[in-house]
């Protein structure tokens, strides 16, 4: 278990460390304001406690991705689902297994991209999810990022106004991570997207 924690911990430092390097002093000033540095650094002991805590019980199997994938939906707020896939992978004593449908309209102009992530309750999924430590709401001519919830589930969100580009992720029981990537489509798209897939089946599964 301890391994486990310390390779938690020396991911998200090169995370951390890896998002300031090679980069203009306007874009470290963008690093370090972005929900993912900033959940990096401000709420990693909160991270490495709930990961510890989540150990206790020792790992859980996760589901097979093919239970996954039958959640992705057909089409994604009307733009059809032009590929469906899945895979489970482990390391260091890590499992996640994942499901990715990629959606799009006839000329690509705008594409929805929808993932299911199942990392067993594992401390590593905290690290993949450092938003949920956060509350955040930051809003500029250019768009917004913050963080909120969807039922009972913490999520997090980001929108470009000028590229129409945007995210939504949501904390499904501090195990699954459900994710909404647009491009070319308002956030009401996004999010009407990621509604396509049933949370509460979602949380059923053992």
């Amino acid at each position: 278990m301890r391994t486990n924690l310390n390779l938690l911990w020396t991911g998200l430092l090169s995370a951390v460390l890896l998002a300031g390097c090679g980069s203009s002093k306007e874009e470290e000033k963008k690093d370090e304001e972005s929900v993912s540095a900033l959940g990096a650094v401000s709420a990693m002991k909160e991270m490495a406690a709930q990961a510890e805590e989540m150990q206790k019980d020792g790992p859980v199997e996760t589901i097979d991705f093919r239970s996954l994938k039958e959640l992705l939906p057909a089409d994604a707020d009307g733009l059809p689902r032009k590929e469906a896939t899945g895979e489970k992978n482990g390391t260091a004593g890590f499992t996640i297994s994942t499901a990715n449908g990629k959606y799009a309209n006839a000329d690509d102009t705008e594409s929805i991209e929808l993932s299911i992530i199942d990392g067993g309750g594992s401390g590593m999924m905290m690290g993949l999810a450092a938003w949920s430590m956060l509350d955040m709401d930051k809003e500029t001519a250019d768009g917004y990022e913050k963080t909120s919830k969807i039922g009972d589930n913490k999520s997090y969100e980001k929108y470009d106004n000028g590229d129409k580009n945007g995210e939504v992720d949501v904390l499904v029981k501090k195990r699954f991570i459900v994710s909404a990537k647009g491009r070319g489509v308002s956030m009401d798209k996004i999010k009407a997207a990621l509604d396509d897939i049933d949370l509460d089946k979602l949380s059923s599964l053992k």
